[in-house]
């Protein structure tokens, strides 16, 4: 059972007692009356023939509560699409396949470049901005929840609390944030986490001094996790990040429009496990090297906005009070393994600190060498200005798609 401490300037949402599924399902389906709910799976193709997304879906078609379900597909080509309709066909809701690599797709994306609004990139990033337009564009849902689909340890119970805090009449909340104890297998992971996120949100802290943007990203128990909610509005109004610093970006975008208040975080899963990147200690383009190079760039240009002025000798001091912080959290982390039975290896924990060392000198080194970068995707509130019929058309060609 989770403690019930409120920390930081958000509220908390716990797992206490043994509330039933059927009970929380059951006040969902009386929600959703008032407030349609949409679930957006982002996926790649190649997780239709992993073996967690198959759970993900057997689960899914007992749910009771969903409007609709929009699954962004990546990575697909035609025969592969084809088979994707039939992977999802069992569904009973209303559930919409975006082809991001069909021609319909593609062709809605060329007009976002004629106008310079598509994502830089594909990826993640990309897919998640795609179905929030089709969401909007749809209009069958009041809330928007997402996760990921390579959740090993699936339970009906996840979605469930995730919609729970927007869709609740008596609530007040945007935006919620799922949380979980990253261990499996005996041990901890979540190394991004615990080993990077925290500690260089507190080191600068240090440098830049008590700011209410990094109270607010200290005060979440898991600031990666990759499941969220939130409301319609959310949803038109935010940017998009289009790289590796997605989670990240996305709080800071909600930090800029809505107030702590409107924002919660909620355990979702007593256990929670899925695919793990290799550190790449060798390759900074690639896994956790990579992952954590971007989310400190996200973080800097975040600072910057704020006018906190970043430079050579900055990053350096802000490496040296991540490297001391680092250090003195994979001590408490080997302390509190050891009184829970659990392995760590406090050598390969350090060494993957060394490696966050490197990653936060390489983007800073990038950030102020091209500090005009603008990683974010358009809002689809600006998307609808500059070419009013596109979410109709990107609408029909999902419909004409999945017809």
């Amino acid at each position: 059972m989770a403690d019930f401490h409120q920390n930081g300037i958000i509220t908390t949402l716990h797992r206490l007692g043994d509330r039933s599924l059927e009970s929380l399902e059951n006040e969902l389906v009386t929600f959703g009356r008032r407030r349609p709910m949409t679930l957006v799976l982002p996926c790649l193709y190649s997780e239709l023939e992993g073996t967690a997304l198959p759970r993900i879906v057997e689960a899914l078609r007992q749910v009771p509560y969903l409007a609709e379900i929009v699954i962004g597909l990546d990575a697909a080509d035609e025969q592969q699409f084809a088979h994707a309709r039939e992977f999802f066909a069992c569904l009973p809701q209303r559930h919409r396949i975006l082809w991001n690599d069909g021609p319909r797709m593609q062709e809605i994306l060329q007009q976002l470049t004629d106008e310079d609004l598509a994502p830089a990139r594909p990826g993640k990033g990309a897919n998640v901005w795609l179905c929030l337009g089709y969401f909007l564009a749809s209009d069958r849902g009041r809330a928007l929840a997402l996760h990921d689909c390579d959740i090993e340890s699936y339970t009906r119970d996840l979605p469930a609390r995730l919609f729970y805090p927007i869709v609740h009449p008596n609530f007040v909340f945007k935006f919620a944030k799922g949380y979980y104890a990253r261990v499996a297998d005996g041990r901890m992971h979540g190394r991004v986490a615990r080993l990077f996120v925290t500690p260089m949100l507190r080191a600068l802290m240090g440098v830049a001094g008590p700011l209410d943007f990094l109270s607010f990203m200290d005060s979440f128990r898991y600031p990666l996790a990759g499941e969220f909610a939130m409301s319609a509005g959310v949803a038109e109004t935010i940017r998009i990040p289009a790289d590796w610093g997605l989670e990240v970006g996305i709080l800071a975008e909600v930090h800029r429009h809505y107030t702590a208040n409107a924002v919660c975080q909620v355990d979702i899963a007593e256990t929670y496990e899925h695919k793990h990147q290799e550190l790449s200690a060798e390759d900074a383009s690639k896994g956790l090297a990579r992952m954590s190079s971007d989310i400190a760039k996200a973080l800097y240009r975040k600072l910057a906005t704020h006018g906190v002025v970043l430079t050579p000798e900055t990053i350096r001091t802000v490496k040296a009070m991540y490297l001391r912080n680092a250090l003195d959290f994979v001590e408490r982390f080997y302390f509190d393994a050891q009184i829970n039975g659990l392995t760590l290896d406090r050598h390969a924990e350090e060494k993957t600190v060394e490696v966050f060392v490197e990653s936060i000198i390489n983007a800073g080194d990038q950030f102020l060498a091209n500090p005009m970068e603008v990683p974010f995707i358009p809002t689809w509130n600006r998307v609808r200005a500059a070419i009013p019929g596109l979410p109709a058309a990107m609408y029909e060609a999902v419909e004409a798609d999945n017809a």
